[in-house]
């Protein structure tokens, strides 16, 4: 019988069959894709077991509304972590996404964050619903360690933070106050940047150009190129700066050079936005890394700030950070606070509890404050030690007389090597050295045991890859 109805042809008049009709849009056929319409044709054995009548049998596709909609590229930092994962070479490295890791290279998790969140469970708190802008305590903590307790800004209450979902939210809560409040402002970022920065305010319709930043040719920055093109830029644009740790370059101005970009961005009449995501895990200290912050407000310049804390301690997945708003009184930063809370509200209503009493647990109680402290001067100083390992080891590798010192004079947990793009493919298909493609490497995903192998594979592909 199987085959019979398979084999059958189609009876029915196309100006009645109800698949024609389908096919019109007047009906629908099942929930997938593709079905099959069995058609009554003089007698259906399936209903009339006495009747030899045939089985016509049709088959019809639904278009999909979604065609138009083509295939996303890959997100080139995130997509390494699962090139990594499909390679099954045993030496394999994955120096892709910046995540730090033990020497043994496995994931870490403080100990201060599970006193933290045994404190949680002791306290038995409950899962209600925060306000829109956060947690209070968080909020609290979270500005007077990047401002510093005893900060003006702080005492007279100018600043306006909200809770945000780690760095990315907090970004584009910014991002979106930017286009309602500040039409047609642009936004100039370094060139170049972490890579969702760009997504950020494209996604949110603000516009952005570039400033000269990395120097190629020394493998450092590029200063003079920097302050040119922050005078050009018109009157009252956003400058974006990474207060800390240059994702992906890893080189920062000297407190010098910060205090010149301050006499341009004010001249200008320009606004600060600085991306802090490594206070505390670049030098090993939560003061020096607020310093170019600080610095800025100290001269009483409004400014914006985005914080994370997925790096310094640990909290990747909890999606922890803020938006701080510097303002010039206390009664700007509540109509800032009240726009920002306006624009989180129909984007995710109020953000997750869990990482914010982390945090506030952390930072407000003075022990555990001392021991995260304690903590990331450990894990700084870890990649540290691999930073100079791994100049160690180019050195006295490579006869070619290069100069490698970049790589000690960037800071925090990236490298940039100064390798391209078919350089670091190199690096990947014959090194399994997995990275980004703009030759930067993440220090927090080597070990002291694979320096030397890096080492290998960055003087191969710089020396026979063009």
């Amino acid at each position: 019988m199987a085959s019979n109805v398979l084999s059958a042809a189609a009876s029915a008049s196309p100006s009645t069959s109800p698949v024609t009709d389908l096919l019109k849009g007047k009906g629908r056929l099942g929930s997938g894709n593709v079905g099959s319409l069995f058609i009554k044709d003089k007698g259906n054995p399936f209903l009339n077991s006495k009747s030899c009548g045939r089985i016509s049998m049709a088959v019809a596709v639904n278009v999909s509304r979604f065609e138009a909609i083509t295939m996303a590229p890959p997100d080139p930092i995130l997509g390494v972590s699962e090139a990594f994962k499909a390679d099954n070479d045993e030496k394999k490295l994955n120096l892709g996404v910046g995540a730090y890791r033990t020497e043994e290279l496995q994931p870490y998790v403080l100990d201060v964050v599970k006193k933290a969140e045994n404190l949680m469970l002791e306290r038995g708190e409950n899962k209600e619903y925060l306000p829109i802008e956060g947690l209070a305590a968080f909020n609290k903590v979270t500005a007077e360690l990047l401002f510093g307790a005893d900060s003006p800004v702080i005492s007279e209450q100018r600043v306006a933070t909200v809770q945000g979902l780690s760095g990315t939210g907090s970004l584009r809560l910014a991002a979106v106050l930017i286009e309602r409040y500040f039409p047609g402002a642009k936004v100039l970022i370094s060139s170049p940047t972490w890579g969702n920065h760009k997504n950020i305010f494209n996604d949110a319709r603000v516009p952005w150009s570039e400033y000269r930043y990395y120097d190629p040719k020394t493998v450092g920055l590029d200063f003079e190129g920097m302050i040119e093109d922050i005078k050009a830029a018109p009157e009252g644009s956003f400058i974006l700066l990474h207060g800390c740790a240059h994702n992906p370059t890893g080189i920062d101005p000297t407190p010098e050079q910060w205090e010149k970009i301050a006499d341009v961005i004010q001249e200008k009449n320009h606004i600060p936005f600085f991306d802090v995501a490594y206070q505390g895990f670049a030098s090993g200290s939560l003061d020096q890394d607020a310093a170019s912050v600080r610095l800025f407000a100290a001269r009483g310049m409004e400014i914006f700030v985005a914080q994370s804390y997925s790096k310094n301690l640990g909290l990747y997945s909890e999606r922890i950070g803020a938006i701080n708003v510097v303002c010039s009184s206390t009664d700007t930063a509540a109509r800032v606070k009240s726009q920002l809370k306006r624009i989180a509200r129909p984007m995710y209503s109020n953000p997750p509890i869990h990482g914010a009493r982390i945090v506030a647990n952390v930072v407000g109680d003075p022990a555990l404050f001392d021991e995260w402290k304690a903590e990331m001067e450990m894990m700084a100083g870890r990649i540290k030690r691999v930073r100079q390992k791994l100049y160690d080891s180019l050195t006295s590798k490579d006869k070619s007389g290069k100069d490698w010192s970049f790589i000690l004079k960037q800071i925090g947990m990236f490298s940039f090597t100064g390798l391209n793009k078919n350089q670091s493919d190199n690096m990947t298909n014959k090194w399994h050295v997995y990275m980004t493609k703009d030759g930067r490497i993440s220090l927090a995903g080597l070990n002291l045991a694979k320096c030397e192998y890096l080492a290998d594979a960055i003087i191969d592909s710089y020396h026979n890859v063009s």
